[in-house]
């Protein structure tokens, strides 16, 4: 048995290619708007990935700083107490030769609080070395976001971890002095008043000093940290902008699914069609603007 199509169905019918294509623009733009929703959540999933990523590096940056502040303060305690006692007493310079076998770090330590050589600066972008000076003259976030904008988190990265490297090394060097000062000052106990006194001064000289260095090593190490939380409240921010501009695509795909939709049950169709066509158009060349350069 032949089946008869209706001529009802046969005039609906695309005549040709361009009204195929056009009777397909509902199912394209719907292919679209759907693209371009799996675009906005994403941006958006990326934007929170870095606001909790920058929550966490603001709890580290807060532990440093901590950290920072806890040496100066007990650098500053040593160099008090050494005022008062300088001020109180007449101190006497420590003879090393009376501790044989000092290595020339300790003897330096003891007699003129002398400090190890610290390690050779870490390399930092000018970028980094910029927003850091801005950090420090509390400029605005809209101006540190300047540089920042140069540099992507890797390398803020990478210096922080430069920086904690060179800090751990400093004191894998003070560590040995450190221990030989305290090892004599427990030998000398017993051995006069006097003598203990000179040391004592000589060993507050010694560490206060120290932990002014350890405070300025680990105060860098802050730094980075700080600008890691601020790179990563930037990247959310872009990531947050994107994902709202793709939404705004995506009503525009969707716009053109139901012009085009209506425009089926339509008689004269060709103006819906073309203003459907324009508006998916112009919701996937926004969507292309926005990925490459937003």
């Amino acid at each position: 048995m032949k089946i008869q199509i209706p001529d009802s169905l046969k005039e609906d019918a695309p005549k040709n290619n361009w009204g195929k294509i056009l009777t397909a623009t509902p199912i394209i733009m719907t292919v679209i708007s759907t693209m371009l929703a799996g675009l906005a959540s994403s941006e958006m999933t990326r934007a929170q990935y870095s606001r909790s990523l920058g929550a966490q590096q603001q709890a580290k940056a807060g532990d440093q700083w901590g950290y920072f502040q806890a040496k100066r303060l007990r650098g500053a305690m040593q160099r008090s107490t050494l005022d008062l006692l300088q001020a109180t007493v007449t101190l006497n310079p420590i003879d090393a030769s009376t501790f044989p076998n000092l290595a020339p770090a300790a003897v330096a330590a003891i007699q003129k609080g002398e400090l190890p050589p610290l390690p050779p600066e870490i390399e930092m972008a000018p970028a980094i070395r910029s927003a850091v000076d801005m950090l420090d003259a509390a400029k605005s976030d809209e101006e540190i976001a300047v540089p920042l904008n140069s540099l992507d988190l890797q390398t803020i990265t990478s210096t922080e971890r430069a920086a904690r490297e060179r800090a751990d090394r400093y004191d894998d060097v003070t560590k040995p002095v450190t221990k030989v000062i305290d090892d004599l000052e427990k030998s000398l106990i017993g051995s006069g008043q006097e003598r203990v006194r000179d040391f004592t001064a000589s060993r507050l000289r010694y560490t206060s000093a120290r932990y002014e260095t350890e405070a300025r090593l680990n105060q860098t190490i802050a730094q980075m940290l700080e600008l890691q939380v601020r790179k990563s409240n930037l990247i959310a921010e872009r990531h947050r902008h994107r994902s709202q501009r793709f939404f705004f695509g995506m009503l525009g795909a969707q716009l053109a699914v139901i012009i085009s939709t209506f425009s089926l049950a339509a008689k004269a169709r060709s103006a819906l069609w073309m203003f459907a066509a324009s508006a998916g158009i112009t919701a996937v060349v926004f969507a292309v603007w926005v990925f490459f350069y937003v």
